[in-house]
């Protein structure tokens, strides 16, 4: 942990300023081992490996932390060689780097810091936050970053002074948080007055109930991890190239889509085929496990925004299938 962060860092009990004490530090510098200290509550949150800690481990994202600890290479940019991050990123955003240079830019649900890895380029400070063990996949791949800053932590007890970042996005998360509508009225307060908030939730159509993977989550939420991930790599070998000829068809493609739940990408050609293997069980791990997928529609989303004094809310072009970004 950079002592630069502890400018920001605040008791999500109270909201008190934190008094560090460091038991190990690092060459830079940095404090690997040690705690936070707040005195007006006499509460004390621990820093191990570098990360500040205002969680239990043990919480209802488990799921994310077991997946991006075994894939947290995966789908980041510089690891895959491909843009796939970058695009979606500033396609779900629209700032550009030279917007968020000098900014401080919290990424809320950052999972092994797939975003982060773009957000960073930019010359920003970015502080990624995340309530899973995938805190630890993220740091491990941002350890020689000094723009980088993580926290464990939830989004419902968010441990930052209000109003600190320039910018603020949340990308895939919401809709996995126990009460999406609490988690998006989180957020603004942590925004400056004239910063900027980018969300991207699933949309909930009136269809939506009869999409493949949430007829089937009623059993494989409730299934070991390890045990649901050995399924869908069990089962692989005949969905990869089943899909691969039922996706392609047109106008009954999108049909077998919704059907099937099981997350081939084939319209991605950038990806060899190794590595669309590899994202079909990574991310159709991802629909089945968690324990939570709440979709909203765009309403809600504007409401829970409003009651946060957010009026101003633009939403994007539809970078998506059953997606809905607001900025």
């Amino acid at each position: 942990m950079d002592l630069a962060l502890l400018n920001i860092l605040r008791c999500p009990e109270c909201k008190g300023h934190l008094e560090c004490r460091s038991d190990k530090v690092n060459v830079k510098g940095k404090i690997i081992e040690g705690n936070l200290a707040c005195a007006p509550c006499n509460k004390h949150f621990p820093i191990v490996r570098g990360i500040p800690r205002f969680i239990e481990m043990d919480n209802y994202a488990t799921s994310f932390g077991y997946q991006w600890n075994l894939y947290k290479y995966t789908q980041v940019d510089k690891y895959s060689h491909t843009l796939q991050s970058e695009e979606r990123f500033y396609a779900e955003t629209q700032w550009t780097k030279e917007s968020m240079k000098d900014n401080w830019v919290l990424d809320a649900g950052c999972g092994n810091g797939r975003f982060v890895e773009v957000a960073a380029r930019s010359d920003c400070q970015v502080v990624g936050v995340d309530i899973s063990s995938a805190i630890d996949a993220a740091g491990d791949l941002f350890k020689d970053h000094d723009n980088v800053h993580l926290v464990q932590a939830s989004v419902y007890a968010l441990p930052f002074a209000e109003r600190t970042f320039d910018k603020c996005y949340c990308i895939g998360v919401i809709q996995h948080t126990p009460n999406p509508q609490e988690s998006i009225k989180s957020l603004p307060k942590l925004v400056k007055k004239q910063g900027q908030l980018a969300l991207t939730i699933y949309e909930r159509k009136p269809w939506t109930p009869f999409y493949g993977k949430y007829l089937m989550r009623f059993l494989t939420k409730k299934m070991n991890q390890r045990v649901l991930l050995f399924t869908i790599k069990l089962l692989s070998p005949i969905l990869f190239p089943l899909t691969e000829i039922l996706f392609r068809l047109p106008t009954l493609g999108k049909v077998f889509k919704f059907i099937i739940p099981y997350a081939n990408y084939v319209h991605m050609k950038d990806l060899s085929m190794k590595q669309r293997y590899e994202w079909a069980i990574l991310d159709t791990f991802d629909m089945l496990s968690p324990a939570y997928d709440s979709p909203l529609n765009e309403y809600e989303v504007r409401a829970s925004l409003a009651q946060s004094e957010v009026t101003d809310v633009t939403r994007l072009p539809n970078p998506g299938v059953n997606v809905l970004s607001v900025i």
